[in-house]
Parts: C-alpha cells; sequence; structure tokens
C-alpha cells in the first residue's frame, strides 16, 4: 500500500523487500506462564489494513486534496503498493499519492476497520496469548511513528503501548502468526517463525491462495479458530 521497493531512493513509504501486564494485554500473559505447562501464543496484528482504515482514509484524503485528478476506486485497486497503481495512471500521480501518508495527522485520523478493535481486545484477554501490533513506520518518519502510537492509544488504551512493536522486517519478530494485509513478506529471514494469515483487503481479494496459506476475510470472520489451530499442546514450552 506504501511506495514500492523502486522508490527506495525517495526515502519515503515502506521498502523493504507495511508486553505488558495493563488490563488489556496483561491476561493472557498472566495465565499462561504461572500454569507452567505451555508457553503462551504469540500473535503480531499488523495496524494498515488491518486494524486501520488505510485505503478509505487515503482515498478519502487523494480525492479532497486532488479533486480534478483521476483516483482508483477500492473495488478497483489491485496491488500492495498505492503509489505504484497511481503511477500507471500518470508518472506524477505516484508522488501526489505518497504526498497523502507523509502528511500531518494522516495516519491518526485513519478510522479502525469494523469489529478490529474489539476483537483484538478479546484475543489479549484470551489465556495463553501474547497479542502485539507489529507495523512497519514510512522511512520519511516525522509524523508516522508518533501518530502510531497515539492511534494506538486513542482506540486501545495506554496499557497497549506496551504491545506496539515497530519494525522494517517483520521477518525477524519471533511469532506463532502474523494476521498481515500484505501478501508477500519478506525480509532477512528466510523462514519466519510465524505463519502468515492474509487479512482480506481490497487490494488483494482477487488473489487465490495456495494451500495451506489461508486469510482472516474479515474480523467478523473466526479468528479465535484461527488461533485455536495454532496452540500449542502441554508439555511444549519453551
Amino acid at each position: 500500500m506504501y511506495p514500492p521497493p523502486l522508490q527506495a531512493d525517495t526515502g519515503m513509504g515502506r521498502e523493504w523487500p507495511r508486553r505488558g501486564c495493563g488490563a488489556l494485554a496483561g491476561l493472557g500473559r498472566g495465565l499462561g506462564p504461572a500454569a507452567g505447562s505451555r508457553r503462551a501464543l504469540r500473535v503480531l496484528v499488523d495496524m494498515d489494513g488491518v486494524l486501520a482504515d488505510f485505503e478509505g482514509g487515503f482515498l478519502k484524503k487523494f480525492r479532497a486534496r486532488y479533486p480534478d485528478k483521476p483516483y482508483i476506486a477500492l473495488e478497483d485497486r489491485r496491488g500492495f503498493w498505492v503509489s505504484e497503481q497511481y503511477g500507471r495512471l500518470g508518472p506524477e500521480l505516484s508522488e501526489k499519492a505518497i504526498s497523502i501518508w507523509e502528511s500531518k495527522n494522516f495516519f491518526i485520523e485513519l478510522d479502525p476497520l469494523p469489529g478490529a478493535v474489539e476483537a483484538v481486545k478479546q484475543m489479549a484477554n484470551l489465556a495463553d496469548t501474547d497479542v502485539f501490533i507489529c507495523t512497519s513506520p514510512i522511512k520519511k518518519y516525522r509524523y508516522c511513528p508518533y501518530e502510531k502510537y497515539a492511534w494506538v492509544e486513542k482506540h486501545f488504551g495506554p496499557e497497549f503501548l506496551e504491545q506496539i512493536v515497530l519494525t522494517r522486517d517483520k521477518t525477524v519478530v519471533s511469532a506463532d502468526l502474523l494476521i498481515d494485509d500484505r501478501p508477500d513478506i519478506t525480509g532477512a529471514e528466510q523462514n519466519p517463525s510465524w505463519e502468515h494469515v492474509l487479512f482480506t483487503a481490497c487490494h488483494n481479494k482477487h488473489l487465490q491462495l495456495k494451500p495451506p496459506s489461508r486469510r482472516l476475510h474479515s474480523w467478523a470472520d473466526d479468528w479465535k479458530a484461527i488461533l485455536d489451530s495454532k496452540s500449542l499442546p502441554p508439555g511444549q514450552a519453551t
């Protein structure tokens, strides 16, 4: 959804090859290790396009700032990189797209996706479950990192700030599950520890996944079944 790797020299976009004991996060964490029979299931949840409505927020602000320019309706979005698809409409539109998410208040003003906040709060309260929001800030960092923290505090509360992981490379983060809308997640680690569950978004809904890859179609989908399928049996504590 951000600029693709070919635009790395611009310093913009996420061009990698998108724990505390608070009232929410602490419940699952507290119950797991104390039992001594199993380690907590660790779940990474992407932010933009999974929790926050990046695509809808972008389109709204793009049309407001550039009312006379062509735009791509959400149902016509294809491919993770927004700026790449806009660039095919016109060379100057790629930079105009980038300017939207580089602007102040873009990330903090994104709306939550339907059911996202409620689902992740429920997930964080499950026994033997650690949930982290794993998100990649853009390289033009003046506003983005701060606004991502502020967004989480606004929608999840200050106790969830301990559960944020900012990284440009998600492959090096150890977990059992990664729920993310980007179809191809690569990085320094060739064999990440997590299973990637593709969260359905406007730009990836047309993709056919090959087994054993699987989707979470929305937060109304049975995310608990996915977690249950990864739960570790007693005696596998690490």
